[in-house]
This record gives C-alpha cells, sequence and structure tokens, in this order.
C-alpha cells in the first residue's frame, strides 16, 4: 500500500471534537485517514499521542501528520522528540503554508482552544495543498536535521 494521501490524525481528550471535524474534512477530500486518537472525553496524555502519530509518519505508515492538543504546543513538542519529524504549531494560514514550502514540515499541531473549526479547516487546507519549495529551503532542513544527531 502507498503511503500517498494517507495521513494520522491524533489528539489528546481537549481537540477530540476539532480532530474529528478535520478527519472528515480531509476525507472528503480524498485522503486515506488514520485517526488514532481517543474517542471519549477521559483525560489522556498529549506526549503519547503526539509520539504515536509522529511514529506513523517516519515509519512510512503515513506521508503526513495532524496533531491537537489544547494549544497545539505541548503535542507539537513530544511530535518533534521523534527523529525525522518536523512540526510546526500554526494558527494562521500563512504559517502552515510556509512550514511546508520552506520547512518541510511532514506534521502539523493546532491548538483546539486556540482557533475555531472554520479557521482550523482552511489552516489544514493551506498545510496540505503547499508543497515544499527545495533550493536554499533544503540546505536549511538538511541543517535542521542534522541537529538531531
Amino acid at each position: 500500500m502507498t503511503t500517498e494521501n494517507r495521513i494520522v490524525v491524533s489528539s489528546d481528550h481537549a481537540a477530540i471534537a476539532l480532530r474529528q471535524a478535520i478527519a472528515a474534512h480531509i476525507a472528503s477530500q480524498g485522503w486515506d485517514v488514520v485517526d488514532i486518537g481517543p474517542t471519549t472525553p477521559e483525560s489522556t496524555h498529549y506526549p503519547a499521542h503526539g509520539a504515536a502519530a509522529a511514529q506513523r509518519v517516519v515509519s512510512g505508515d503515513c506521508q503526513l501528520g495532524i496533531i491537537l492538543c489544547g494549544t497545539g504546543q505541548g503535542i507539537m513538542m513530544a511530535a518533534n522528540k521523534v527523529k525525522g519529524i518536523r512540526c510546526g504549531v500554526c494558527s494562521d494560514t500563512f504559517s502552515a503554508r510556509m512550514i511546508r514550502m520552506h520547512n518541510d514540515a511532514n506534521m502539523l499541531s493546532i491548538g483546539a482552544r486556540v482557533v475555531g473549526e472554520g479557521l482550523a479547516l482552511d489552516i489544514v487546507d493551506a498545510f496540505l495543498n503547499a508543497r515544499f519549495e527545495g533550493g536554499r529551503h533544503a540546505t536549511r532542513v538538511e541543517m535542521i536535521d542534522a541537529l538531531e544527531g
């Protein structure tokens, strides 16, 4: 099976509803969505959810990942600890587009308590529709990757 158009989504308990809305939105665009987030509101730990999604991306099981928690910050920090992940938190479409175009981000993080559903879907679309520009940015991405050791 190809990972092209296969995307993992995950969240903690604070972002279940927004994660499900995003999953439905991207599925309607033809993405094969792998939703590994919780379905009940009991408190969960965002580091575990961020790392699990990141592992799906670096293993090649999924092409990209979208993760969410209350602010998007904690789950992003956890995902970025997984070697090979470049994830950014975005609260606007410009940043979402640029992390793909300039940083070759393979994961996007969103804060469910920061942005509403309409903006979140626009952020997701900006992220998914952007393409890495390469060129001088490839050198910088290589420099980021080299920091992992």
